[in-house]
């Protein structure tokens, strides 16, 4: 059970509708943050300052459960400030002594304001929910969030602080082909960690309805080589086959939200079949319209839950671990800005197939 459900679940129906006023909840923050912190202190000598950045991160969900979300975002940012200045090394200033502990404080602050929003975000929708169904539904997505938090953002960040302690305290050991593997580690968890924070911040945007296009004149093939570079670690135990139709003219597009529509279908391809499995991806005109197919021959999806694909948080309920369920919503999102549509169906050989048809603003041939 989440943290904040075995609250409510101890504290009866009225606890989250309890809300004190607008001064009191800044006090209440601040004095939160900095009583558990005088505590963590006082055993500091027997807890590592990543027992302290959970404990913090603890009372932060506690604290966004019932304030609003101005003063829980101080309470972010005061206990990045106070875990700085009383528990990394070199204490008692807020210079950061070595590369790891900047890795750390800063991905700290990240996943911490990314943790009060999401947090007092899921108690807005908890207070909507009207019937049991709706209240359902909202424990479900409150899970997802949080299984999101802790296995899609501690794995790259695990990596990141495993390869700089590697770093740091055996440089005399490590070989060259040794320094740059684990640079490379580092380079690839920190992508990884930039590619869930940017699916947070887009559903953002194609929820609030304010997607400003950036077109301009796009060669389809070079879109799509483009986004299987970018996810050259994730592929490079599956085949990956790409057909671009002779002399398929350019297109006006924004690259940039089109990338990441090919990223996530790619990177759901790459998810969710085994490995060793095909992926193929077409780009054709057919009259006029841009198409692009991107198939795979894994299990697929069944017939039932093809029309929920597109949902946000949507997840299959046999799929494995992780994941935040945002990237086909996400894509249908930016595709339907550039007026075109998506459409999830079954391959010719059994896995999913996805088929995006832009339509022209203008070709140039």
């Amino acid at each position: 059970m989440s943290f904040s459900l075995f609250l409510q679940s101890q504290q009866g129906p009225g606890f989250l509708d309890w809300k004190p006023g607008r001064i009191s909840q800044y006090l209440l923050s601040s004095v939160a943050i900095l009583f558990v912190a005088a505590v963590c202190f006082l055993f500091s000598a027997h807890i590592g300052s990543e027992v302290v950045a959970f404990i913090l991160l603890l009372t932060l969900s506690a604290l966004a459960m019932v304030l609003d979300i101005l003063p829980v975002l101080l309470a972010a940012v005061l206990s990045a400030l106070i875990w700085d200045y009383f528990f990394l090394v070199p204490r008692y200033n807020l210079r950061v002594g070595n590369t790891e502990d900047k890795i750390m404080l800063s991905m700290y602050f990240v996943i911490a304001m990314i943790n009060a929003a999401l947090t007092f975000k899921i108690r807005q929708i908890e207070k909507a929910a009207g019937d049991k169904e709706q209240k359902a539904q909202t424990n479900k997505l409150y899970n997802t969030i949080l299984n999101s938090l802790c296995h899609e953002f501690r794995t790259p960040i695990a990596t990141i602080i495993g390869a700089t302690d590697n770093l740091l305290e055996n440089p005399a050991k490590l070989s060259g082909n040794d320094k740059n593997d684990l640079l490379a580690e580092i380079s690839i968890a920190s992508l990884r960690l930039n590619h869930h924070v940017e699916n947070l911040l887009n559903m953002s945007r194609v929820e609030s309805g304010f997607i400003e296009l950036k077109k301009d004149w796009c060669d389809p093939g070079e879109l799509i080589y483009a986004s299987i570079q970018k996810l050259s670690e994730e592929l490079r135990e599956h085949q990956v086959s790409v057909r671009i139709e002779n002399n398929l003219p350019l297109f006006k597009l924004d690259y940039g939200l089109m990338e990441n529509v090919l990223y996530n279908l790619l990177n759901n391809a790459a998810q969710y079949t085994p490995v060793k499995s095909n992926i193929y991806i077409v780009a054709m005109r057919v009259e006029g319209n841009l198409v692009i197919e991107v198939e795979d021959n894994g299990r697929g999806f069944p017939p039932d839950e093809m029309q929920k694909a597109f949902q946000k948080f949507y997840r299959l309920d046999q799929s494995k671990t992780g994941g935040t369920g945002l990237g086909l919503s996400i894509a249908r999102g930016f595709v339907e800005a550039h007026e075109g549509t998506i459409e999830l169906t079954t391959g010719a050989c059994g896995g999913a197939k996805f088929i995006i048809v832009i339509p022209p603003e203008k070709i140039f041939a």
